[in-house]
C-alpha cells in the first residue's frame, strides 16, 4: 500500500501508533533493528517490559484474540519464510507484554514463518497499548498489507465494535476509514455462511455480493449464486439476472440446486478441499452437487500457474 502520509488509513496507523506509547525518541529503522542485532536489546531485558525494539524469543510470544486473519495460506507462509531466509526480517513484528510473554498485535505471519525456519528469537517492537488499540493496529496492519479478504476485514470491523463498545463511526475512525466503508463492509456478514465462504475464496467479488444483498429472499438468494459461480457471470450480467429473478420470481434454475448438501457430505466436501489446499499450496474450492461438480483452484500470476501446472504434471 501507498506509503502516502496524508492517506485516512496513513493517518488512522500513525495516530494509535502514537497513541501505543512507544519508547524509544528516535526509533531505528525496520532494517536496522535486523540487520544489527546490537542495536537492539538481548530477550533477557526485553522481559522486563520496557517499551522500544528489542528481540524476542518465539516461545514467548503468543497469538492475539482480535487477529482478524482468519487463514494463512501455506503457500504465503512458504514464500514468507525463503524471503526471510534469504534477506532476513525487513520489518519486525509489534507486540504488547501479556503476562510473563508478549502478545501479537502485528506480523502473525512473519511469527510463524519464525517459527517454521525454527529461529530461536524474532525483532520486535514492544509497545503499550490497550486491548481496543492493540486491536485496531493489527486490523490496520492487515488492511494496509492487503492481507484479509473481504470476509475476514468485515470480521474485523464486527469485532472493534462489538468487542469494545464502539459505534461504526468510532472503528472506522480508528481504522482511518470512512463510516460508508465500514457499513458496507458490515453489510456483508448478513448473508448466509456459504456465501461468505465462496467471498472468502474469490468465487463472488464483493461486487457480486453487493447485488446479491438486494435479494431478500435466502434460498432464491443461494440459486442465483450457484448461477453465478457455475456460468462464471460478471457484476454486470449478475444484476440483470437479479433484477429479472426478482421481476418474474423465477432465477432460471431449478429449485433443488439450493437445497444445503447433508452435513456427512458438507463434512467430506470441506476434508476434500483442506487436502486439496495442503497438496497444491493453493487455495481449492469444491462446488459439489450429488449429480456434478467443480473444482476451482485460485493461482496468483503466471508463475504460480506454472507451479501448479508442473504440480499437476501438466506440460504448459
Amino acid at each position: 500500500m501507498s506509503a502516502a502520509p496524508k492517506s485516512r488509513l496513513g493517518r488512522g496507523l500513525g495516530g494509535l501508533i502514537a497513541a501505543a506509547k512507544p519508547a524509544a525518541p528516535a526509533a531505528p529503522s525496520p532494517l536496522a533493528a535486523t540487520a544489527a542485532p546490537a542495536s537492539t536489546t538481548p530477550v533477557a531485558v526485553a522481559a522486563n517490559g520496557a517499551p522500544g525494539y528489542h528481540e524476542i524469543a518465539v516461545h514467548l510470544i503468543v497469538p492475539s484474540p482480535y487477529q482478524a486473519r482468519r487463514e494463512i495460506p501455506i503457500e504465503q507462509l512458504n514464500e514468507l519464510a525463503e524471503s526471510i531466509r534469504a534477506e532476513g526480517l525487513l520489518q519486525p513484528i509489534v507486540v504488547r507484554k501479556h503476562g510473563e510473554k508478549f502478545e501479537l498485535i502485528a506480523g502473525e505471519r512473519r511469527w510463524r514463518a519464525f517459527q517454521k525456519l525454527k529461529i530461536k528469537a524474532i525483532p520486535a517492537r514492544l509497545v503499550e497499548a490497550s486491548n481496543a488499540s492493540a486491536a485496531a493496529l493489527g486490523l490496520i496492519e492487515n488492511l494496509q498489507r492487503e492481507g484479509l479478504n473481504a470476509i475476514e476485514e468485515a470480521h474485523g470491523y464486527a469485532s472493534l465494535i462489538r468487542d469494545f463498545d464502539l459505534t461504526q463511526e468510532t472503528a472506522a475512525e480508528r481504522v482511518g476509514k470512512g463510516r460508508a466503508s465500514v457499513a458496507n463492509s458490515l453489510r456483508l456478514l448478513s448473508l448466509d455462511a456459504d456465501i461468505q465462504g465462496y467471498i472468502a475464496k474469490s468465487l463472488l467479488s464483493v461486487g457480486h455480493a453487493k447485488v446479491l444483498l438486494g435479494v431478500e429472499d435466502p434460498a432464491q438468494r443461494t440459486v442465483l449464486v450457484r448461477r453465478v459461480i457455475e456460468d462464471g457471470l460478471s457484476v454486470r450480467a449478475t444484476e440483470k439476472l437479479v433484477h429479472t429473478a426478482k421481476a418474474t420470481g423465477n432465477s432460471k434454475l431449478p429449485i433443488a440446486r439450493a437445497r444445503k448438501l447433508p452435513a456427512q457430505d458438507a463434512v467430506a466436501v470441506a476434508g476434500i478441499e483442506k487436502k486439496l489446499t495442503s497438496h497444491l499450496g493453493a487455495r481449492v474450492a469444491v462446488l459439489h452437487t450429488p449429480k456434478k461438480g467443480r473444482i476451482v483452484i485460485e493461482y496468483r500470476g503466471n508463475d504460480d500457474l506454472q507451479r501448479l501446472l508442473e504440480k499437476l504434471g501438466v506440460e504448459s
